[in-house]
């Protein structure tokens, strides 16, 4: 038995010191790679088709296998490497790439690949270098890619754009192996005579002068690692053409332009022409849980925003706009830039981008929201400044820059790039004879009609375009998007008192909604938030950028300064009339009853008009220092005694500095009718909350119930609410400590494109109501389960209930039983299930009811500031004659009006405000509650707005 294992581990043992001896020993490893060679040589020739000879495929596979091992454990060998020498002497890549081409099998295919790869990599024998070598490879690979070839397999098409990849990558790092691969046929005139009429008009390039290009073209658009080969290898190549002129000519002459464009229309074309936006029903944010929402109709002809093919197309359509601006940036000749962008012009922006928003409608099943969302994720997308100007430029109308003075250079690439505008000029001109112009109906036009669209999504949408322009393109919004005016020196900047006055009357606004909360911390996080919004936005570069430092370095370059864009943006105001402002005011005006989703995209929207540095406030968002008007008696201080003093003298100076010092610390008579028309709207909206909490039983404590579901959600949910992302940075120096907020949820996904939509709940929001002993998602939670809570009955009719005025229970054991001293455990567990499942039933009933806009109660005489030393004083009458409303006295309880008006059953028997007229659009008060949030949210905001901008841009005086 020993014997017989001796043996039969001797054979293996052997085989395998044998193998190791071979590859030790150079002379012996050359001997065994001519060896396999020859018996493949030997295999290839004596069988008459490859593709019908199943025996010598494999075979043929076997040797190739062989050949690639042995150069590959050579190359990691020490020297000498005889292998390799010996394939560059004898070519043995000649017949290696005849036998692959001719075989149409797959493997034998994949082996040849695998082969040429490791000569490559083996970096010797300069193989990249060789003509013959670079020949047979080029011809090996349009062979098996073509058109006549078999079908590959995904990881052999893999290999093969990968080897491709290697090859522009050494053509990058030494650019003198470039001619090995690229055989221009035009050569530059010697002579330097310019070029005759049929050498300018017939400049075209055939694909074998660089067939290694097209075939990295082919492969731009797939997805996966065989696409990122195809893209990094072809931006290598147009890298390469600064360094020769004979490329760059050739790539502006080729169709390199052309395939480009045409490739991203039909990407373009292949995404729906009608779209809805929607959610998942499963991954629901709880912002829009906890409201009236409801998931639109899709069909074959309509798409959701939520399909998986849908958004596949679309993530594709952007990965090739990407590549675009790839291309551009690393591509560093201007002609070839030039052919590029123009090409992306013509074919793409006035073909196909600029018809589809004529065409579009928002009565026709979405095809506004389709392709006002495309154009929304272009800009949010890309960020090339040539490409964000061709974009823009033309969709916006702006005038054109100083027309380009004809050149009469006889640079060869200049001329080249003429033809091509030629051609594509005389290929698009019986195009254009139909084609509609921008100046008749631009970008403003189409946002403008979609704002006062009847349609929400599409309302919805263009508030998410216009935020985009807003803060990623402020500089092309300024004169088109919006009426601005310029504004000179700084008298008309507010003063500190009125600064002061303003931020606590946000503050104060907020305030009148309430809240059990503390939010201290949360304004601070808000305040961040702010702060990072302000110094990011590209025009306050240079606002927030030291103006001195000790490097001495330069301010960064404006990205957007290009021929035909925008210059500078000077500091201005918006006019009041604006009409886009209006609008979105018009909105703002129903703010209780709008879909949650438009009320978030409104106040971005109303966010980002007041972002930019070089934007004032006064006049339109604040009062403007022009209408300040003091009392007399309003005086911070005993007035200064004036000194008899030389109106020349340095007292005399100082003196008036502390009189105007004293006089911008003075706080403007608080008048409703000089007030911008924003701050009256906020004003009428806080009155209107005042009323839903005079009409709606129990409104606060549905409000607070409202704010604890959004907290549970936030902490059951990884991401649940689509808020602002926060980024802890320094306080910034405009930052005062004024009265907190709570957290701001009045902001959804489409704010960061980029971010994963948020793993929300149609049936999470369920159960969250369920568990806090609420209805449904139509209702909101019931809070915390405590003992003993008061919870008024007045006007609550439900099971066991009857109205008793305004007298209270108290939701404990004791209130159950009778007598204290016949307390009996078991029933009272059941009576307090009993009585928790009532107040359950009055909650829904009170959540369910549908609601419209409330008759707002006559204006108070003073509005309280809790953080103020002095109320603003807001007379009746001025606030009656801005408002054009009537002070009706309130009515008193038990009369008409009130929650019995807003929330009595009609006559017909639905549960809907009798107090709405026929007609009028009313919602739940489930959703109202959660509109209340993010209204409370959006005052908070407005209020550390004008408390950074104060700090960060210097917009307050103080003399």
């Amino acid at each position: 038995m020993d014997f017989w294992s001796r043996l039969l581990a001797h054979t293996p043992l052997s085989s395998a010191s044998s193998r190791k001896d071979f590859a030790k020993d150079p002379a012996r490893r050359l001997n065994r790679f001519e060896k396999e060679y020859s018996q493949l040589l030997h295999t290839w020739r004596n069988s008459s088709n490859l593709a019908h000879d199943d025996d010598a495929a494999e075979i043929i596979e076997i040797r190739l296998q062989e050949l690639t091992s042995i150069l590959s454990d050579e190359s990691r060998r020490p020297l000498p490497h005889p292998c390799i020498a010996f394939s560059a002497a004898k070519q043995v890549y000649l017949p290696v790439a005849k036998i692959a081409t001719s075989s149409f099998n797959e493997w034998i295919i994949k082996e040849a690949v695998l082969f040429f790869a490791t000569l490559i990599e083996s970096e010797e024998e300069a193989f990249v270098e060789n003509d013959s070598f670079a020949g047979s490879l080029t011809n090996l690979l349009v062979r098996i890619t073509g058109a006549n070839s078999i079908r590959l397999s995904a990881d052999i098409e893999a290999r093969i754009v990968e080897l491709a990849f290697n090859i522009t990558t050494k053509i990058r790092l030494n650019p003198e192996i470039l001619p090995a691969w690229f055989k221009s046929q035009h050569q530059v005139p010697q002579d330097g005579k310019p070029l005759d009429e049929h050498d300018k008009f017939t400049g075209r390039t055939q694909k074998q002068d660089f067939p290694l290009f097209y075939l990295l073209i082919d492969y731009i658009h797939h997805e996966g690692k065989v696409g990122d080969f195809a893209r990094t290898g072809l931006l290598y190549i147009i890298e390469a053409a600064s360094t020769s002129v004979l490329l760059e000519q050739w790539i502006v002459e080729s169709d390199l332009s052309t395939l480009m464009a045409t490739g991203l229309g039909a990407l373009y074309s292949q995404l729906s022409r009608k779209l809805v936006i929607d959610h998942p029903a499963n991954d629901l944010p709880p912002i829009l849980a906890f409201s009236d929402y409801e998931h639109p109709k899709s069909n074959y002809e309509i798409v959701s925003s939520c399909s998986t093919e849908f958004q596949s197309h679309l993530d594709t359509f952007l990965s090739h706009l990407l590549f675009w601006q790839d291309v551009l940036n690393h591509c560093k000749s201007v002609e070839v830039k030039s052919t590029l962008l123009e090409h992306f012009q013509v074919i793409f922006l006035q073909q196909l981008l600029y018809p589809s928003l004529l065409e579009s409608s928002d009565v026709d099943g979405g095809s506004s929201v389709a392709v006002l969302t495309y154009l929304k994720r272009i800009l949010e997308s890309v960020d090339h400044p040539d490409m964000i100007n061709l974009i823009l430029h033309y969709l916006l109308a702006l005038p054109d820059a100083v027309p380009s003075v004809p050149s009469d250079s006889r640079d060869i690439v200049s001329a080249a790039r003429k033809r091509k505008s030629m051609d594509l000029a005389t290929m698009m001109a019986s195009k254009s004879e139909t084609a509609a112009d921008p100046l008749l109906f631009n970008l403003v036009d189409l946002i403008r009609a979609c704002l006062r669209s009847q349609n929400n999504q599409t309302v919805n949408v263009t508030l998410q375009l216009v935020s985009v322009i807003l803060k990623r393109h402020h500089r092309y919004a300024v004169t088109t998007l919006l009426y601005t005016e310029g504004v000179l020196g700084e008298s008309s900047n507010r003063t500190w008192g009125a600064h002061e006055q303003e931020v606590e009357y946000f503050m104060t606004l907020a305030d009148t909604i309430g809240g059990q909360d503390d939010f201290n911390e949360v304004y601070q996080n808000v305040l961040k938030d702010t702060s990072v919004r302000l110094e990011n936005h590209p025009c306050s570069i240079k606002l927030v950028t030291p103006k001195t430092s000790t490097n001495n370095r330069e301010l960064p370059a404006e990205p957007d300064s290009l021929p035909g864009a925008p210059r500078d943006v000077r500091t201005h105001t918006l006019n009041p009339d604006d009409p886009m402002l209006n609008i979105m005011l018009d909105r703002l005006e129903t703010f209780f009853l709008n879909p949650v989703e438009t009320n978030l995209s409104l106040t971005e929207a109303l966010f980002d008009l007041a972002v930019c540095g070089y934007m004032h406030l006064e006049g339109w968002f604040l009062r403007h220092p022009q209408g300040y008007v003091y009392d007399e008696d309003d005086e911070d201080g005993p007035p200064l005694p004036e000194p008899a003093l030389d109106a020349d003298s340095q007292e005399s100076a100082e003196y008036s500095r502390v009189q105007s010092l004293q006089e911008c610390h003075r706080r403007p008579r608080w008048g409703q009718s000089r007030l911008p028309r924003f701050l009256r709207v906020l004003q009428n909206l806080c009155d209107q909350v005042v009323a839903y909490r005079t009409s709606v039983p129990r409104f606060d404590d549905l409000l607070q119930q409202r704010r604890e579901a959004f907290q549970i959600a936030d902490n059951v949910t990884p991401n649940p609410l689509p808020v602002r992302t926060r980024t802890p940075v320094s306080h910034s120096p405009g930052t005062l400590g004024t009265p907190s907020i709570e957290r701001s949820y009045a902001h959804d996904e489409s704010r960061n494109p980029s971010r994963e939509p948020p793993s929300g709940l149609e049936g999470f929001a369920h159960r969250i109501l369920s568990e806090l002993g609420t209805p449904s998602r139509s209702g909101s939670p019931r809070g915390r389960m405590e003992s003993r809570r008061v919870i008024s009955d007045r006007n609550m009719p439900g099971p066991g209930l009857a109205p008793s005025g305004t007298v209270s229970r108290s939701f404990s054991p004791a209130s159950v039983s009778s007598t204290p001293g016949s307390w009996d455990h078991s029933r009272s567990d059941v009576a307090v299930a009993n009585q928790a499942k009532a107040f359950q039933a009055v909650d829904q009933s009170i959540l369910a009811r549908k609601v419209g806009l409330p008759e707002i109660k006559p204006p108070v005489e003073a509005i309280k500031l809790s953080y103020d030393r002095k109320p603003i004083v807001v007379p009746a009458s001025e606030r009656d004659d801005a408002d054009g409303e009537e002070g009706n006295e309130a009515p008193e309880e038990g009369e008409g009006g009130g929650e019995d008006a807003l929330l009595a059953p009609s006559e017909n028997g639905d549960d809907t405000d009798s107090s709405t007229t026929v007609g009028e659009k009313t919602v739940s008060v489930s959703h109202v509650l959660t509109n209340v949030i993010v209204f409370q949210s959006f005052l908070f905001e407005l209020a550390s707005l004008t408390q950074v901008r104060a700090g960060l841009f210097g917009e307050v005086r103080f003399v």
